[in-house]
């Protein structure tokens, strides 16, 4: 057994006893005991390999275990916990940690307290607070809501928030520039960058860009979302592990069209995936997600797919033991994970599957069309689970939609960027931009207004997700044989 492999077993050992523990509560002495026979089996059997590595794979669960306990024990110690639904005014002071999320009517504003507690904070539009003040705040907290589809209390968890607060009685500014000077950095040239698109391409249009590139969605009506929604397009606006997945799969391609040597192509499209990253304000789930795509580009370049599960799954460990929370809560992380699994194993057979697809070299309908949809199907139960629609209209839409998005997006940076060093040159890359986005929205609307886009299902029980992967897991195995097979035949 190689070293590579053994280290794949103890980080997979790991991710087990982070599921275990997000889903089962395993009780003291059950930790113990399984800690004690791993540690048994190690002493008792160490002259042999495989008991040994057994045995340490059993102390990794463990810690697994032992991880997600501890971060779920930190929550639950939490000071501000007592404070929520007791009706009583309460006066915190904290900074600003993260961009205002700004609405029609309203702002949201992640406040972290001097006691290192994250609140939510919602209050009026005007007047505007900037990342890194430094704010007292005094009105009353409350748990964050369970709505009957979609548990927001553990959205926002996941993230350490653990309250929120709704129009406050007062809120009063008694510093700034608290905030880390990279991020304010950032969050002002993301907001100079709207703003420049915004005086040269309108709504609907506007809006698109805005989500497309910054996963910014509240300049999208609800109409338009549910439009995307029935479509499977949904993922292209927002910042999801999924889309920024299939755009750094695409990228490579896209780049080697412009005729770049392999090595230059990579290089480029790194460049590009850090680039996006950085000016969406580097949120974690984008990080997340870009760490990811950046491992299915290095597979890609070394053309070694199958090889790269190992750093994928270890990245995956390294991100649950920063925050173990993760597996369970936040979906973005499941979709990018599933997202880069899809894209190794599945691609290669429907590539192969699709041959008479051309492929030509600016346009890589084949190339397009198996990558998008073995990401979706990898994510698909995933997102039928919890969102409880199945769009039937996924494939037409994503072929014709998908292939564009990495050259739209570099064609948005490229105007964005020119325009805010010199204004007049936004005109000529503000109309190709405008064009390839009325494509975008075209598109969606056609396909939304087809009867049956999408197959709605209530009420879908957990037994879904285990059934479905074990099918999926089995017929993937299946092709993988196949595959090789057909090399040795070869």
């Amino acid at each position: 057994m190689s070293p590579s492999k053994i280290f794949l077993y103890f980080c997979l050992s790991f991710i087990g006893g982070i599921f275990i523990s997000s889903y089962f509560f395993i009780e003291f002495p059950a930790l113990l005991a399984i800690l004690v026979f791993g540690i048994l089996l190690i002493s008792v059997f160490w002259k042999y390999k495989k008991a040994a590595i057994a045995g340490l794979c059993i102390l990794l669960l463990a810690l697994g275990i032992w991880r997600h306990q501890l971060a779920e024990s930190r929550i639950s110690k939490s000071e501000i916990l007592n404070h929520n639904d007791t009706g009583r005014v309460i006066t915190l002071i904290g900074v600003v940690s993260n961009e205002p999320d700004i609405r029609e009517k309203a702002q949201r504003l992640t406040i972290k307290t001097d006691g290192k507690d994250k609140v939510l904070v919602t209050t009026w539009r005007y007047p505007e607070y900037q990342y890194g003040d430094k704010l007292k705040i005094t009105g009353k907290s409350e748990l964050p809501p369970i709505f009957e589809d979609f548990n927001y209390r553990d959205y926002l968890r996941k993230d350490g928030i653990l309250t929120q607060m709704s129009w406050p009685e007062r809120i009063e500014v008694i510093g700034s520039g608290n905030g880390n000077l990279i991020y304010k950095n950032l969050f002002s040239f993301k907001n100079k960058f709207k703003a420049t698109a915004r005086s040269f391409i309108s709504p609907p249009q506007e809006g698109i860009l805005e989500a497309l590139v910054f996963g910014d969605e509240e300049n999208i009506s609800k109409e338009w979302k549910d439009k995307f929604n029935f479509t499977g397009t949904r993922h292209i606006t927002a910042v999801s592990g999924m889309n920024i997945t299939i755009i750094a799969s695409l990228l490579l391609s896209f780049a080697l069209a412009l005729g770049l040597w392999r090595q230059q192509a990579f290089y480029l499209s790194i460049f590009l995936l850090i680039l996006y990253i950085l000016m969406i304000g580097a949120p974690a789930s984008a990080v997340r997600a870009g760490i990811m795509g950046g491992l299915l580009l290095l597979a890609q370049y070394f053309g070694r797919m199958s090889r790269i599960l190992r750093a994928v799954v270890f990245a995956a460990a390294f991100m649950l033991f920063l925050n173990p929370l993760l597996l369970k809560l936040d979906i973005g992380f499941q979709l990018s994970f599933l997202a880069v699994l899809g894209i190794i194993y599945l691609q290669p057979s429907l590539s192969d599957w699709f041959k008479k697809i051309p492929n030509h070299k600016f346009f890589p309908l084949r190339t397009t069309l198996s990558t998008t949809l073995s990401a979706q199907v990898f994510t698909l139960p995933v997102l039928i689970y919890n969102f409880g629609y199945i769009p039937l209209v996924s494939p037409v839409t994503n072929i014709l939609i998908v292939p564009i998005l990495a050259p739209l997006t570099i064609l948005i940076f490229i105007f964005g960027l020119t325009a805010m060093i010199f204004l007049p040159l936004g005109y000529i890359f503000a109309f190709p931009a405008w064009l390839c986005l009325t494509y975008i929205i075209k598109i969606v609307d056609f396909f939304s207004q087809v009867p049956w886009t999408s197959l709605t299902l209530e009420n879908v029980h957990w037994l879904w997700l285990p059934t479905s992967y074990l099918i999926l897991g089995f017929i993937t195995y299946k092709l993988q044989e196949r595959q090789k097979l057909k090399f040795l035949q070869y």
